[in-house]
């Protein structure tokens, strides 16, 4: 099989939790590759996402490391059964391999939460406060440069419109309430735009106020997206660099738990709802 030339994130994905299964059993790397009748190079390049593997291989290599979990093992599977482009490939060559795996990891999310600081979730935003936003990054964006990125955000709210799509909440702080970026009207405009899409069945919007005071990783934006198991829970944080991918268990159950405690502290939807129509009134 041609080796891929930059796996996704998603497809390391699949490759790490194979390891990880195989480890969990005690299993080395030769040992499993002689007992499969294949390589301990193409294991190690499969495991690594840079080979790509059958649906009805992995269900033969779970069986063979003795993983109990059906469930985990048929979402496995069907990871290596994804075949064909994602509308985000529209933009593998122009865009962050970070972007597009961001892209992809809200497309295949049964649930979405996540935490915002400083500014409007990308999901939520108008497209006037996103260029907004996008006109503030370091170094300066070239005209082409925040087109493509503009486009990519737009499109990536298309995942509030599908028919299986997830369920969302987001935790929003008060500051990216007042955060203003362009115009007094754009920023207007966004808050009737996320007053609206709060009303979705699918989306959750709860209001984290300043007079709560602290709480954890108040520093940083946070996603957690859930997979069809926990087992393929992802959490992605943004760094000056990009979006970073994490789903050690001991990192995931950190960050349920900072999730957790962060909705604790905020409004309830409603409350949330009346707080952002004062907002409104206020700009």
């Amino acid at each position: 099989m041609p080796p891929r030339k930059a796996p996704t994130a998603r497809q390391r994905r699949l490759g790490s939790e194979l390891r990880k299964i195989r480890e969990h059993a005690g299993i080395s790397l030769t040992d499993a590759a002689a007992q499969l009748s294949t390589d301990r190079t193409t294991m190690s390049s499969i495991e690594s996402g840079h080979f790509g593997v059958s649906s009805e291989r992995v269900r033969t290599w779970a069986g063979h490391y003795g993983c109990p979990d059906s469930d985990y093992v048929e979402a496995l599977a069907a990871i290596a059964d994804e075949r064909g482009r994602g509308w985000w490939d529209d933009y593998r060559d122009e865009l962050s391999a970070g972007a597009l795996d961001l892209s992809e990891l809200e497309h295949h999310a049964v649930a979405l939460r996540a935490v915002q600081i400083m500014h409007m979730p990308g999901l939520l935003q108008t497209e006037d406060y996103a260029r907004a936003v996008f006109e503030e990054a370091v170094p300066a964006l070239r005209p082409p440069e925040l087109r493509r990125r503009l486009s990519h955000r737009m499109r990536r709210r298309d995942v509030l419109d599908r028919a299986d799509t997830p369920s969302f909440t987001f935790l929003i702080h008060e500051a990216a309430l007042r955060m203003r970026f362009g115009s007094r009207e754009i920023t207007a405009n966004q808050l009737d735009y996320l007053l609206k899409q709060s009303e979705r069945d699918n989306v959750t919007v709860r209001v984290i106020p300043f007079e709560v005071g602290g709480f954890p990783n108040a520093g940083s934006s946070t996603l957690y997206a859930h997979g069809p198991v926990p087992q393929l829970d992802t959490v992605q944080t943004d760094t000056p660099t990009g979006p970073a991918f994490l789903d050690a268990e001991t990192r995931l159950a950190n960050y349920r738990a900072v999730l957790d405690r962060t909705e604790e502290r905020s409004y309830d939807p409603e409350r949330s709802r009346d707080f952002v129509r004062g907002m409104a009134r206020q700009v």
